[in-house]
């Protein structure tokens, strides 16, 4: 047990470890050291008898669950800490369905479609469904289908209204395809452990001790599976389940993609008699930046009472600047980042701008641009929407099951091959009226005789090779990575692809991106004998999780939205655009959502951890107009005590005194006698 160092831990921390059997709830307030307590209580249980195979810990994000993974191999033996299942949710259900899925009417080998494969297939389910004065866009179609998922609905069988009867024929195409969406993987994870108790069971026995993160971020769904897995469909009446949860319903602002806060509020009528353990002692942030947090937050009616400190006394008050505009607000930012690093040795990297919406990031952009001052704006291109690694993933779903129509209908005639679009379109036909995939039809006889000889000759040359490539890497032994490179070489792909670039570098680019996969693959093979079915949905959930995992690459300020910033953290952060109408937003007073929003100004506000400012402007250019703003009601909840309200106009025009501009004038010299002659 000493080497697990427990006396590290504060107090809360060390009790929350500690307590080792029945359901416990871990509040977790911002920078209270979660992950550590996280991963201490996994190596404490195994140090404690445990067999880490049965212990299970779930997160949201493969960021998240690495990290975990990382700091148990330096708190235990590596071969342990190997053993204890560490994954995101989808993960975790992608595992469960591909033991069990033919239960539920699938086959092993089922694909999982992207946002691009859903949003395309119900694009085409709109066309064919809806009547000539009927309109409903994709987008909204595929966002309350998501949402109908996560509440665990089925699809309507009456198909009444338009948006029923696509949500019914999506789901009834995705299982004829032997496909699934992301939704899927929850919905029919829960349906397979509640409709086949001897699969739950075998799942209760696998793990004996469950954790969750990020608690208050979870639906109805991912609720519904932690209770099917930790509460054993064989256990004797009064068992108690070995389940903990860590969260902070302060920081629950995921509402609108589906995340109950009631999971973590209500936590005691899942699990009766938990251990309820608070953490409080914060160790990111200044107690004026903390005082801020708390007092705003405690204005929410339905909470669980938290009061987060800090050992470390002293620190800057929290700044709230009124600006005439937005471009004054930009620039102020701006400069101010200029002037700090300048005269405080400051790096780019430490300073963050966060705003609610991701339009008031191009007047900051502007400026930092004019001041040479580098950043990045998270959010940028996914590397798997590059169209070279959706092709690839597109030919590797293919070989795994050809019965994929997204999948093969991207690469039917990619390079071109002769099966052109009114081929295809024909082919697609024929599959709706015959109720099997396009693969299907391309190899059935009745449809082949009525092509061209030249069309008959295309879509047999494509068959034979993929048929070839499929027998090649179910062999025995197979090199499965060597075949997939194989078959891309010989699909002409990567020659067409450099014919295609505007420049032989960005053919290089892209050459070596596709490459990097497949080398994936090949390490990835040599480390697990899943093979390329399981490699191709790790590469889907990548894709899925990409968006968090890759908010702390690259250089320079920081410009994010305070929705992506939870879980960061900065030294210096520059809140932006506190007005009525924007945070909160305007359409959160209709929609009875003001306690959320409160909770995403509670979120920015604690990603400072040494100086924090926040700013509002009296007009703002909106929706390509001027308009009047007003200070957002959320400013009259801040401490008096900890906040300094300030105008920029006195800012500007107050006089520099002697002793700072001696100062600037002595660091202008020694920053020019550092410039070689």
């Amino acid at each position: 047990m000493s080497s697990l160092r427990l006396f590290e831990l504060n107090p809360e921390q060390e009790k929350a470890v500690r307590a080792t059997d029945g359901p416990l709830l871990i509040l977790a307030g911002a920078g209270t050291g979660k992950t550590k307590v996280i991963t201490t209580r996994v190596a404490f249980l195994i140090c404690s008898g445990v067999d880490p195979s049965q212990i299970l810990a779930v997160t949201f994000t493969n960021k998240a669950a690495n990290e975990m993974r990382e700091r148990l191999r330096r708190l235990i033996e590596p071969e342990k800490a190997k053993e204890v299942t560490m994954s995101t949710f989808h993960a975790l259900c992608m595992r469960l369905l591909r033991q069990d899925i033919e239960k539920l009417g699938y086959k092993r080998n089922f694909s999982i479609y992207d946002e691009g494969d859903t949003t395309g297939l119900i694009k085409k389910i709109i066309t064919r469904t809806a009547a000539k004065d009927e309109k409903l866009d994709p987008g909204v179609a595929k966002s309350l289908i998501s949402k109908a998922k996560n509440n665990g609905w089925s699809a309507p069988e009456d198909e009444q209204s338009l948006l029923g009867a696509v949500f019914a024929r999506y789901q009834a195409e995705l299982k004829t395809l032997n496909a699934v969406d992301f939704d899927d993987l929850l919905l029919l994870a829960v349906k397979l452990l509640q409709e086949f108790p001897e699969v739950r069971a075998r799942w209760n026995r696998r793990f004996q001790y469950l954790m969750v993160d990020e608690f208050q971020d979870t639906n109805r769904l991912q609720l519904d599976l932690v209770s099917l897995l930790a509460k054993a469909v064989d256990a004797p009446p009064g068992t108690r389940p070995n389940v903990a949860v860590v969260g902070d319903d302060d920081q629950s602002i995921y509402g609108w993609r589906g995340a109950e806060v009631s999971n973590i509020l209500e936590f005691e009528e899942h699990f009766p008699g938990p251990t309820v353990i608070k953490l409080e002692q914060n160790y990111r942030s200044t107690n004026a930046i903390l005082n801020t947090a708390n007092t705003l937050i405690k204005n929410n009616p339905r909470r669980r009472p938290k009061q987060l400190w800090s050992a470390v006394e002293g620190g800057d008050k929290v700044n709230v600047v009124m600006a005439p505009d937005d471009r004054q607000e930009a620039e102020y930012v701006a400069s101010q980042i200029a002037q700090r690093t300048f005269n405080e040795g400051l790096k780019h990297e430490d300073f963050a701008v966060l705003y609610r919406m991701n339009a008031q990031s191009r007047s900051v952009e502007q400026h930092l641009r004019e001041m040479k001052i580098p950043y990045r704006v998270v959010g940028g291109k996914s590397f798997f929407d590059a169209r070279e690694i959706k092709d690839l993933l597109a030919y590797a779903s293919c070989l795994v099951n050809a019965d994929d129509d997204v999948s093969l209908l991207r690469i039917i005639n990619t390079p071109a091959r002769g099966i052109g679009d009114t081929l295809v379109e024909r082919a697609v036909e024929a599959s709706i009226k015959a109720r099997c995939s396009v693969f299907k039809v391309l190899q059935d006889e009745a449809f082949r005789g009525e092509l061209t000889t030249r069309a008959r000759n295309a879509i047999d040359t494509f068959v034979e090779l993929l048929d070839r490539y499929e027998t090649k890497l179910n062999e025995p032994l197979a090199d499965q990575a060597g075949v997939l490179r194989a078959f891309i070489d010989e699909t002409g792909y990567i020659a067409d692809l450099r014919r295609t670039c505007k420049t032989p570098e960005e053919g290089v680019k892209r050459e070596s991106k596709l490459l990097e996969v497949i080398r994936w693959f090949d390490e990835n093979q040599k480390k697990s004998p899943d093979g390329l079915q399981k490699f191709i949905g790790d590469m889907m959930l990548r894709q899925e999780q990409e968006k968090e995992d890759d908010k702390e690459e690259g250089r320079g300020v920081t410009l994010i939205t305070l929705h992506a910033a939870k879980g960061l953290e900065f030294p210096h952060v520059y809140l932006i655009g506190l007005e009525e109408g924007l945070l909160p937003h305007e359409q959160s007073k209709m929609a009875g959502t003001v306690d959320e929003e409160r909770r995403l100004l509670y979120v920015g506000i604690t990603r400072a951890m040494r100086t924090l400012t926040m700013t509002w402007c009296n007009q703002r250019i909106r929706y390509g107009s001027t308009m009047p703003c007003t200070r957002s009601s959320f400013v009259k909840e801040f401490p008096a005590e900890w906040v300094e309200h300030r105008n920029l106009v006195d800012i500007q025009s107050a006089p520099v005194d002697h002793s700072t501009a001696k100062n600037r004038f002595e660091q202008m010299l020694a920053f020019l006698d550092q410039i070689p002659d």
